[in-house]
């Protein structure tokens, strides 16, 4: 790792990333356009509502993935290879626990759940159809995640990757059959999700078994002493928070602008779809690049790790700000892919622009958050993730909606994102040049 040239190591572990990502939004976009093709836009409204509480879950498993990654790949660097297997294996059975606990506890509450994001009496039916059966794969999903994080701090970025293609693959091949052909609609999208989810495990399952990986993930390995839940949970915690807090933040959203009806609603579940694409690259980068900075951080290579981490960034921006600009061209085009009623329409080829006009500012949050995250710096990301949601994000939305509506409400994401990166710029000023004054 530490004779490759930088260039062709980062470009190398950030493509998978990136691909992993652009599947999921194919996933998430794939869902959203079968489901509009049934022409009921309350479907839109329902799948909108559930996707916070869907980011919930993803969240979970991010904390045994993020903080698997983080810890294995700082123990390879340090060749401590007896504690990168454990922590391997605590990853994967906690992150199996929690999946079942998070399905229970999600059934218990569902309907409360429901109803305190804003579900109206005509989409509150189809999202607990939708959400009763997605819930379901939790155990599959946090499984999934903590078997990528692994693979990624090996530098199997490329396996990584398949798991989430297969799975995504199997998903968008059976929406258009079972939301149109059987004609189940939205409980027909919950299906295929399940079935791909489950797909995508089967894959990690088996490339442990067959021994691809250099580290076991076996129940003899499993332990929580020696730190190791502590350190897992010391950055997968604080990486979780973000899309967790996202989440929060999105149900806030979703039930102040039910207000405004829910063709508002279905408005801006799409364009926060649409701007998920502006920001899968920097999240895909990030990801990829967060083992081979821990990597260095193992091997105390700080050289490494700062010229590694400007190259990610430099790449990242240049290629986004492209695909941000192609989003900004062609908005209504790719709107009317996923709504055509009149009113529906025009508020999200509004909302898309407004959202997109913060991207840049999420690029550079997010490629420097994976970067704290990569030196075992819980706090730091912990501090910069609760301020960009809680401190920021969430007053903004009542202020400005308060003062503006509609619009206020949505202005208030691309405020957060230009507060936060100020304070990411400030928060990095000191510590970009010396790592170690996070230590």
């Amino acid at each position: 790792m530490q004779t490759t040239s930088i260039s062709r190591q980062v470009i190398s572990n950030i493509i998978p990333a990136i691909v992993v990502e652009i599947m999921i939004l194919i996933y998430n976009l794939a869902d959203t356009f079968f489901i509009a093709q049934t022409g009921d836009p309350l479907q839109i409204a329902a799948v909108s509502l559930a996707a916070p509480v869907f980011m919930v879950l993803i969240a979970s498993g991010i904390v045994f993935m993020a903080g698997g990654m983080s810890c294995i790949s700082r123990s390879l660097g340090a060749e401590k290879r007896g504690r990168a297997e454990s922590t391997a294996a605590f990853c994967v059975w906690a992150g199996i626990i929690a999946g079942v606990i998070l399905a229970a506890v999600f059934m218990c509450f569902i309907e409360r759940i429901l109803r305190a994001i804003g579900a109206s009496p005509e989409t509150f039916r189809l999202a607990y159809s939708y959400l009763s059966i997605v819930m379901a794969s939790a155990p599959f999903v946090l499984f999934s995640m903590a078997c990528s994080g692994i693979m990624r701090a090996e530098e199997h970025a490329s396996g990584a990757m398949m798991g989430q293609v297969i799975g995504n693959v199997i998903n968008i091949i059976l929406d258009p059959v079972m939301i149109l052909w059987f004609g189940w609609g939205i409980t027909g999208a919950a299906i295929a999700t399940v079935i791909g989810t489950v797909s995508g495990a089967v894959y990690y399952l088996g490339y442990f078994l067959a021994g691809r990986s250099s580290l076991s993930i076996h129940a003899r390995h499993f332990t929580a002493k020696d730190g190791i839940a502590r350190d897992v949970f010391s950055i997968g915690i604080p990486a979780c928070l973000d899309p967790f807090l996202m989440s929060v933040a999105m149900m806030f959203m979703n039930s102040m602008m039910s207000v405004y009806g829910d063709m508002a609603v279905a408005a801006v579940g799409v364009s926060m779809r649409i701007n998920q694409i502006a920001g899968l690259i920097a999240m895909g980068a990030g990801q990829g690049v967060q083992p081979l900075l821990g990597f260095c951080v193992g091997a105390q290579d700080w050289e490494r790790y700062r010229a590694m981490l400007f190259f990610a960034l430099k790449f990242t921006v240049s290629i986004s700000l492209i695909l941000v600009a192609g989003c900004l061209v062609f908005t209504g085009e790719i709107v009317g892919v996923f709504l055509t009623e009149p009113e529906a329409f025009s508020y999200a080829v509004d909302f898309t622009r407004i959202f997109l006009s913060s991207s840049l500012a999420f690029y550079i949050f997010f490629i420097f958050i994976n970067a704290l995250q990569a030196m075992g710096a819980g706090r730091a990301s912990l501090i910069l993730s609760v301020c960009r949601q809680i401190v920021l994000y969430i007053p903004a939305m009542f202020v400005l909606n308060y003062f503006f509506g509609t619009y206020g409400l949505v202005w208030s994401l691309p405020t957060a994102e230009y507060l936060s990166l100020l304070q990411t710029v400030i928060f990095y000023g000191r510590i970009i040049f010396n790592p170690k004054h996070l230590n």
